[in-house]
């Protein structure tokens, strides 16, 4: 099964948060990674969660499907 992953930025930019509260779930085991040959951290987009209660913030998956639409 190949895994989708995203940059810490698209992260941020998916979830709503900073770029340090992402390094704190990486630090913490809340989200996967894996590193790059190069040494980017490349984040799997499935272990990416949202507070199902914040009507604020688009769920994660409808998010990134519409990235996926998008023309390149």
């Amino acid at each position: 099964m190949d895994r989708k992953t995203i940059s810490i930025m698209k992260a941020c930019e998916l979830v709503g948060v900073s770029r340090r509260t992402i390094y704190n779930w990486l630090s913490s085991g809340k989200i996967e990674y894996v590193r790059t040959a190069g040494g980017s951290v490349r984040i799997f987009v499935d272990t990416l969660w949202r507070d199902p209660h914040r009507a604020d913030r688009p769920a994660v998956d409808s998010v990134w499907q519409a990235e996926e639409r998008k023309p390149a």
